[in-house]
């Protein structure tokens, strides 16, 4: 029996709700339905799903927020914003807070699955290439573990290997300071500027064994990693 794919669906018209529940479970999907962002977030920590679906406009936690707080400790997990709303701005908001995908309502079942598995195929594509080759050094980006040569591997922490991951992705151009602190730490304020600082010292010691790699600090823009 193939596996079944874990899905958090974040929807507070129960009817609307339990219909694509329904629907999904048809299609060997495991679905979490939730009635509100705070319990779907609750979920998405304790149950480690493959994909969310979530509605906009819901009680107590709505959708982009709820988004915003899954984007700040998970960059990769798919997600798809369901909503009544039309406007262009809605629309470019769920993008640039890290939706994958938008269905306006009302939308076809058949609709919603194409879309669902577009995006777990798209995902899988992009783990095989997230392990990186960094002069020496091997970057495997899933797995936050960095290999150099046959020497055993070295564990990174969550924030270094989200914070190696964009240098890598940008590597010899400027990584601007004040988007990837707010990516990161939520704020680019003094003190989380500080913490960049701490991180990125770690990430030189930790890449020294390799002299053609350097992390430039370029004052008053941020950092670029050349090699």
């Amino acid at each position: 029996m193939a596996k079944k794919i874990k899905l958090i669906l974040a929807e507070d018209e129960i009817a609307l709700g339990q219909i694509i529940k329904e629907s999904l479970e048809t299609r060997d999907f495991d679905v979490i339905l939730c009635e509100n962002g705070e319990k779907a977030f609750e979920k998405y920590k304790s149950e480690q799903p493959e994909i969310l679906v979530l509605d906009v406009m819901m009680p107590k936690k709505d959708g982009f927020t709820l988004a915003k707080e899954i984007r700040a400790i998970d960059d990769s997990i798919p997600i798809i914003f369901l909503t009544a709303k039309s406007q262009t701005e809605d629309v470019v908001e769920g993008f640039s807070i890290g939706g994958n995908d938008y269905l306006k309502k009302p939308f076809s079942m058949e609709e919603l699955i194409v879309r669902i598995h577009n995006l777990l195929n798209r995902t899988q594509v992009q783990k095989t290439a997230d392990i990186l080759n960094i002069g020496e050094y091997q970057f495997n980006f899933p797995k936050q573990l960095l290999h150099y040569k046959e020497e055993a591997p070295l564990q990174l922490t969550h924030r270094e290997a989200h914070l190696l991951f964009h240098l890598i992705k940008n590597q010899n151009k400027v990584l601007d300071r004040s988007l990837i602190l707010n990516k990161l730490w939520g704020t680019d304020d003094f003190f989380s500027a500080r913490s960049m600082d701490v991180f990125i010292s770690k990430l030189r010691k930790k890449l020294n064994k390799d002299d053609s790699i350097q992390i430039i600090n370029v004052r008053g823009f941020g950092y670029k990693l050349t090699v």
